[in-house]
């Protein structure tokens, strides 16, 4: 992104306008002048989120996480958000088996919502509950014999891109009731019809709580449909443009940090104006 001034001057002095101010704007003049009117940025809205909220749903790779791991000051913010009252829901593409092995601080978290909305799993309990069946055992069979690197959940059906084409190929032949999901480079083959969106509906139904009564926090595609449901949708600053489009906030810190801001903001105490 090309740089910006905090007034013409400064573009003068960064020796990228060479114009006086007496002849026409030149094109970084002009860029400089545009930027003091755009609308602001979702970053530079304050938090403000809703009265009566309960629970954080957040997202794991690419919001909690970075590059797979969670930091300790991100764990200390989740931590105190617990403290504080609020339920932890944590919405996944992951399987358990390999949440676990990158992040064994599950306890933290009331429900996990795993393999991207198709199973449920309580780490107080150990207790698990797929939400939707497997997919048929041809199906995998047939994505094997293609030779692609192929994972099994107890639901989901996860490879890589540039994949996808084949597993639509092998969806379509054999007449199959699927649908994939794309997430930065995973192609995840699950039924129709279920998505972080429901899982998180079926979370919040066995808590006894409102998705209106939800923070959510995400960065990627599948992300969109459980953040679409909560009271309160935020992306953090990595998120891709059509997350950060449509969200209430904006954090302007990225991956765990990002969390972290929007756990301060849900504890700052608001005054309401009438």
């Amino acid at each position: 992104m090309a740089p910006r001034f905090a007034s013409l001057a400064e573009a003068h002095e960064a020796g990228d306008c060479k114009k006086r101010h007496s002849q026409p704007l030149c094109g970084c003049e002009l860029k400089a002048l545009v930027d003091t009117i755009q609308p602001p940025s979702p970053n530079a809205h304050p938090c403000q989120p809703p009265d009566g909220l309960r629970a954080l749903a957040t997202d794991f790779d690419g919001t909690l996480a970075h590059d797979g791991k969670v930091s300790e000051t991100t764990l200390q913010g989740v931590l105190r958000l617990k403290q504080a009252g609020y339920k932890l829901i944590m919405v996944t593409g992951r399987e358990l088996n390999d949440l676990i092995a990158t992040f064994p601080e599950i306890h933290l978290f009331d429900l996990l919502v795993l393999e991207n909305g198709a199973v449920l799993h309580e780490p107080a309990t150990g207790g698990t509950q797929a939400l939707a069946a497997l997919p048929p055992p041809e199906f995998i069979t047939r994505l094997i014999a293609k030779g692609m690197p192929v994972d099994v959940g107890k639901v989901i059906v996860a490879t890589w891109e540039p994949h996808e084409a084949e597993v639509l190929a092998a969806i379509k032949e054999l007449g199959l009731d699927l649908q994939v999901i794309f997430n930065k480079g995973a192609v995840m083959v699950l039924p129709s019809g279920v998505n972080k969106a429901t899982g998180l509906r079926a979370a919040l139904s066995a808590m006894g709580l409102e998705a209106a009564q939800v923070a959510g926090v995400g960065d990627a595609e599948n992300d969109h449909a459980f953040l679409d449901i909560c009271g309160f949708p935020v992306a953090v600053a990595n998120a891709l443009p059509s997350i950060r489009d449509k969200v209430r906030h904006v954090t302007t810190a990225d991956h765990g940090d990002g969390v972290v801001e929007l756990i301060d903001c849900l504890l700052t105490p608001r005054t309401i104006q009438a």
